[in-house]
């Protein structure tokens, strides 16, 4: 009789555990989608006649977008070496067959990344341009687009030219015209033939508290404005030494 009711204790116990367990993985993935909608700081605020005369001179300009590690950063099964603080819930979870094998990834979004693209479409062509397989992604692109279709236009590591070791990407596949093309992404390597033409970012790790994205609106905002953007970002070619 002890016996059974020590049994019946222990898969008491393991049942609330694994109910608790639950409960803080929701309570944790709230806490990740209160912050990713978070009240921002930068006012969009319409143009004067004479800004919109300005615009109205100048070409629609092209941003492209780097993926990992810059919009979002993953993990897959089988990771040795973790990134991500354990217990930390993932945004969504991809799964897709890479040379006949199941994998799932576990993708955080960069904060703030979903006002960040529905704010930047509205001024320029957006641009996916990854190092990454097509398989994996197209995947992350659609969940990032969220049937927006803001994210058409798509490139991948099939679309990259290996150099000296990492892939580089070559933006006048893109547009003929390199002054109004501009690249975001946190690796030097993969613009290294574009200087002019680019803006570093810090990688990004899952850090809740990170604002990389907000920042850059005032210089996105200002960089549509330009003739060539090349006028602009050439003197910032400093920067792409940090990361």
């Amino acid at each position: 009789m002890y016996k059974q009711l020590q049994m019946g204790l222990g898969a008491f116990l393991l049942f609330m555990s694994k109910i608790w367990s639950c409960m803080c993985y929701v309570l944790k993935k709230q806490v990740r989608a209160i912050r990713q909608h978070q009240t921002v700081k930068y006012d969009i605020l319409p143009l004067s006649p004479i800004s919109a005369h300005r615009l109205s001179l100048v070409k629609r300009k092209t941003l492209v977008l780097d993926l990992d590690e810059t919009l979002i950063h993953s993990q897959h099964d089988g990771i040795l070496r973790q990134t991500v603080k354990p217990g930390t819930p993932p945004d969504f979870v991809l799964r897709v067959t890479i040379d006949r094998h199941p994998v799932r990834f576990y993708v955080h979004k960069r904060p703030h990344v979903d006002y960040f693209l529905s704010v930047v479409s509205t001024w320029y062509d957006l641009v996916v341009f990854t190092a990454s397989m097509e398989i994996y992604g197209q995947a992350v692109a659609d969940k990032l687009d969220d049937n927006r279709d803001i994210l058409k236009r798509r490139y991948f590591r099939q679309h990259c030219t290996l150099d000296y070791g990492s892939y580089t990407k070559d933006l006048s596949t893109i547009v003929d015209d390199l002054s109004s093309v501009f690249i975001l992404d946190n690796s030097p390597g993969a613009y290294r033939a574009f200087p002019d033409n680019a803006i570093p970012i810090k990688s990004w790790f899952c850090d809740p508290s990170d604002t990389a994205l907000l920042n850059l609106l005032p210089v996105l905002d200002a960089l549509r404005f330009t003739s060539d953007v090349r006028s602009v970002l050439s003197r910032n070619l400093h920067l792409h030494k940090m990361w």
